[in-house]
């Protein structure tokens, strides 16, 4: 299976956060090829084990893959569903989205709101709230009631769409791209000789405040980690320092949530191989499981490695797939070189 492939089919499976199980299944599959051991830790968190020479030092490259998603929080009188967010969807793009409902069967439902003809001259200039919109399975009430429970879980649907050049576009790509990071790096490292062991972690619930990381570094104990994730691509009207350019590579980030070393390092490391590579800043923690990755045990060197891509927290997110495939072997490179004294010399700074 190639990249492509490997992106459509786990991101059109679902994930929300906290509802990861299935989803780890299929990526699971996906890698047993690539790694020595597979297994799954308590939160949910799937580990996946590529073994080096020496099995030191020992390295924890995340990326999660858990996605945004809504809950029911209620049921209207003729079946209407009210729900609220499981991560930090725009309401604005939620009116007329088709919807998985995960209740005690599953069902397909459209995300409703008043039309234009039916609101206020009030309604019709403000953004929609999301205390004023709700799923419609089509089932009468008596059916919601008994078949969707209160706290049932609900995914956005949409088909991957393959656009012009390299771009395709669709849900879950933050930060299922990532965890295409981790299969394109397991791949390479197959290529490789690395003394390290490499810990591969398919994060949960990083949408809901990154607890997979934090129970997975705090588990591994690793001497360093890496997590990948995915960064605002350049579009009309974003600020050119807030936003990368798709196709131009892999971005390293610096600032206090990011080790010096490990950021100088990748960059380093992309310059040997005459890999495209983008530099960014982030002045305070990243929102990514770097943050929780930094900050356990003693605290753990830490960097982070973004995708580039338009449209973040919408069913249409769009990246490009060289910068998958570009990650992807940054992070084989850089792993494949790490030895003890670079453990030593990170300790250091």
């Amino acid at each position: 299976m190639g990249l492509r492939s490997l992106l459509k089919e786990i991101t059109q499976k679902d994930g929300v956060s906290g509802f990861e199980q299935e989803l780890a299944k299929t990526i699971s599959q996906h890698f047993a090829s690539l790694v020595d051991d597979t297994r799954t830790d308590n939160l949910g968190n799937l580990i996946m084990l590529k073994k080096g020479s020496k099995g030191f030092p020992r390295v924890i490259l995340c990326a999660h893959m858990d996605e945004i998603g809504l809950i029911v929080t209620k049921m209207e009188k003729g079946g209407f569903l009210r729900f609220t967010s499981l991560g930090g969807f725009d309401v604005r793009t939620l009116p007329g989205q088709k919807v998985t409902v995960y209740g005690r069967e599953t069902f397909e439902g459209i995300i409703g709101f008043n039309p234009p003809h039916l609101q206020t001259s009030q309604e019709r200039n403000k953004s929609p709230q999301m205390d004023t919109l709700f799923i419609d399975t089509g089932l009468p009430e008596e059916e919601v009631e008994k078949s969707i429970p209160i706290g049932s879980v609900a995914a956005i649907q949409r088909s991957f769409l393959d656009l012009m050049h390299q771009t395709s576009a669709g849900k879950a790509f933050d930060d299922r791209a990532g965890v295409a990071v981790l299969w394109q790096c397991a791949g390479e490292l197959n290529k490789l000789v690395h003394e390290a062991d490499v810990y591969l972690v398919a994060t949960v619930q990083e949408e809901v405040g990154v607890r997979g990381a934090v129970v997975s570094a705090y588990g591994l104990s690793p001497d360093l980690g890496v997590a990948v994730d995915v960064c605002h691509g350049s579009i009309p009207g974003a600020k050119e320092h807030e936003a990368s350019e798709l196709g131009k590579g892999p971005v390293v980030t610096a600032g206090p949530n990011i080790h010096p070393g490990i950021a100088e390092r990748l960059a380093a490391v992309a310059k040997d191989y005459h890999l495209p590579c983008q530099r960014d800043v982030s002045p305070g923690p990243t929102g990514t499981d770097a943050r929780a990755i930094q900050v356990s045990m003693e605290g753990i060197p830490t960097g982070l490695l973004s995708i580039p891509l338009r449209y973040m927290h919408t069913s249409v997110e769009l990246v490009d797939l060289d910068d998958v495939k570009l990650s992807g072997r940054l992070l084989a490179y850089f792993t494949a070189g790490l030895d003890q004294t670079m453990v030593e010399e990170l300790s250091c700074l």
